[in-house]
């Protein structure tokens, strides 16, 4: 496997989650946006990991696409939109932690959910403090995003050796400061900056799902087709 730092010299930012962890499952359906639906199958029937990768792949820009939606709707006052997005940031969310109870179990589905919860909190205390000029708030906000971080990749690595700690936890601060510039950009108005931060943060979702997928694969090469 590609270690992780090699990877995360590739660039920039997730978090929030990590979880999409490369389950033995069939793709489904409704891949748009983060939405993509995992089923369970047969051994016989399981996806080659470069199929896992994708649906990684997608469930994370999902997770970006979907925090955007709520940033950009909140900054601008929209609160129908921001809910919204909000209630599609929890489904995705749920997706994530739900593709990795086929390979930890339930106790470890509900604890990632958990740990997903708590980076969209920071994340939503960051906007909101940062809409209202609260420098403090974005400071507490930074604060909790930090140390939610820091849990997702003690998760992340206990549950899987070829997951370096510190590897996961770069991973995941850089994903954080993409969420933090796209919120200043919003607010600023800087929608040029703001597009190249998106693109920085979908090319990222991709080296976090990617180094997932190949941890997964090489943890459980046998529930992977060849």
């Amino acid at each position: 496997m590609t270690s992780l730092t090699t990877r995360r010299a590739v660039t920039l930012t997730t978090l929030a989650g990590l979880a999409a962890l490369a389950v033995p499952v069939a793709q489904a359906c409704d891949m748009k946006h983060g939405t993509a639906m995992l089923t369970l199958a047969a051994a016989a029937d399981l996806p080659s990991p470069a199929a896992v990768d994708a649906a990684l792949r997608d469930l994370w820009i999902g997770h970006a696409f979907q925090v955007r939606g709520v940033a950009q709707a909140s900054v601008a006052g929209n609160k129908a939109a921001a809910e919204a997005a909000e209630a599609a940031v929890v489904a995705n969310a749920k997706s994530i932690a739900a593709a990795i109870r086929p390979f930890y179990g339930a106790d470890a589905e509900d604890a990632l959910f958990k740990l997903l919860a708590g980076h969209y909190f920071g994340i939503k205390a960051y906007l909101t403090a940062a809409i209202a000029k609260d420098k403090a708030g974005e400071d507490g906000a930074v604060q909790t995003i930090t140390s939610n971080a820091g849990e997702i990749a003690t998760f992340l690595s206990g549950a899987n050796p070829n997951l370096p700690k510190d590897d996961v936890l770069g991973l995941l601060q850089a994903h954080a400061g993409h969420h933090i510039a796209q919120i200043q950009q919003f607010i600023a108005k800087d929608y040029v900056g703001e597009l190249q931060t998106w693109s920085d943060m979908t090319q990222h979702m991709y080296v976090i799902a990617d180094a997932l997928a190949n941890a997964i694969a090489g943890q459980f090469p046998e529930k992977f087709k060849a």
